[in-house]
């Protein structure tokens, strides 16, 4: 749109801008990223810009418009598809408007904005998670936590690529033939790539909201189209002279074709991918969450009691679904509450259980077996389990470690689960934990008082 910014054009970007909105709050950051844009177009100008101050100008100030409205419609796109969905959702909680017919009507179309803008708010204002890694769990984000979670879940060959990417466009800069690297018309494109990923990836570094790779998608995504100008560049190279411009070509297509040597290998399990920059270390000691399991492994630990003819296991599985869904024979349980009753038998535990959101690391004593890639273990439990606290037994209750941190008491899993047997427990559960944790609040602002 900025390139050229014509009604067509105009739409689109309105369009998409709308979609990305719809999809995460956290695209929000675009509206820094716009500004980014132009002040770097007045920090470095592009080629494409006029030279002459009054058409400059004018340039600039048709994009401005252009931009006024593509964000004009991309509020529509939202208010729309938030009508919509809300139409049938009572607006009581714009009951402080009035109840009159009119205040009802108005209730109705200021519904779809309020809902957006309240689930904006619990975003920004919710409770941010401890961060664990490498094998240590921070209070909240912690600056390095993305870039050493991006070095260990990369394939090594898209991490060579991005260095030897980086060395040839260095040498590119600098020769002293000028090499249009970027092709004409493109340059406004390569821009916007590289002052989003500034922004987004700066964004993440300082966020206190840090424990998935997946919140760095946007940042790897724009690391990606940073590789796409590689192969002209070395096109380049080699047509000016330059000696190691052939064996980069054939770097490249190496380390191309291991990185989807790589993907095919890790296929399926890509949850808990890491390379070999761990050191050896196990995943649990090194990462968390949806970087290693999400209960995605459910499906190959029922192959596993069906290959065993094990009539029933138990399982301490990492999220809020219900395990019997996939695992008829499964039982839940909390390794850290192991008992005499429990031995002999198999149990399947999340590698997230392991250390960060249980205490279960007395278990690895056992014989085991990974499985779904690493992200579950199954273990073999001796016929006498040791009593709590003692060597070789679980923990002591002081030493629990609580699931996701929730500071409720009892295991958060079992409210979610019996919600999800009887849905009819949903709103009363709901409403169970909004007053527990008013009450919370209102204990921790008195102890602020007295301190």
């Amino acid at each position: 749109m900025w390139r050229s910014p014509s009604r067509r054009t105009v739409l689109l970007f309105g369009l998409a801008f709308g979609g990305a909105l719809l999809s995460k709050f956290s695209a929000g950051l675009l509206f820094f990223c716009f500004p980014a844009f132009i002040l770097s177009l007045r920090w470095r100008p592009a080629p494409e810009q006029p030279a002459e101050k009054a058409e400059l100008r004018a340039w600039r100030r048709l994009r401005w418009r252009s931009l006024a409205k593509g964000i004009l419609c991309a509020a529509l796109v939202v208010y729309a598809v938030y009508f919509v969905l809300s139409w049938n959702e009572p607006t009581d909680s714009l009951g402080f408007l009035g109840h009159n017919m009119a205040v009802m009507f108005l209730r109705r179309v200021l519904m779809g904005p309020w809902i957006y803008l309240r689930g904006l708010a619990i975003f920004a204002f919710t409770a941010k998670p401890p961060a664990y890694i490498l094998g240590h769990s921070y209070p909240h984000g912690v600056w390095f936590y993305f870039p050493v979670l991006f070095l260990l879940k990369s394939p090594l060959a898209f991490l060579f690529l991005l260095v030897l990417a980086l060395a040839v466009g260095l040498v590119a800069k600098f020769r002293p033939v000028r090499l249009a690297v970027i092709p004409e018309g493109m340059e406004l494109h390569w821009r916007a790539v590289w002052v989003f990923l500034l922004v987004y990836s700066g964004a993440c570094f300082l966020s206190r909201f840090q424990f998935t790779v997946r919140h760095f998608s946007v940042s790897i995504a724009l690391l990606i189209l940073l590789l796409a100008p590689l192969p002209r560049a070395l096109n380049q190279l080699r047509s000016v002279g330059w000696s190691a411009a052939r064996a980069g070509v054939w770097l490249t297509v190496a380390l191309a074709l291991a990185s989807v040597f790589t993907a095919i290998r890790a296929y399926p399990y890509y949850l808990p991918f890491l390379n070999s920059l761990g050191g050896g270390r196990p995943a649990y000691d090194l990462v968390a969450d949806s970087n290693l399991d999400w209960n995605q492994g459910l499906l190959e630990v029922e192959n596993f009691v069906r290959q065993r003819d094990l009539s029933r296991v138990l399982i301490d599985a990492y999220g809020f679904s219900d395990p019997t869904v996939y695992v008829p024979e499964a039982q839940f349980w909390n390794c850290q509450e192991a008992t005499p009753k429990d031995g002999g038998q198999w149990a399947i535990v999340s590698a997230n259980l392991i250390q960060e959101s249980h205490n279960c690391l007395w278990l690895m004593q056992f014989p085991h077996e990974t499985l779904a890639g690493g992200s579950m273990y199954a273990f073999q439990l001796p016929s006498t389990i040791q009593s709590a606290g003692t060597p070789g037994g679980p923990p002591l209750p002081e030493n629990y470690r609580k699931f996701a941190n929730v500071p409720f008491p009892g295991d958060i899993r079992l409210i979610w689960i019996s919600s999800i047997r009887d849905p009819q427990q949903l709103q009363p559960t709901w409403d169970r934990m909004m007053s527990m944790a008013a009450e919370m609040q209102k204990q921790g602002s008195g102890s602020k008082a007295k301190r």
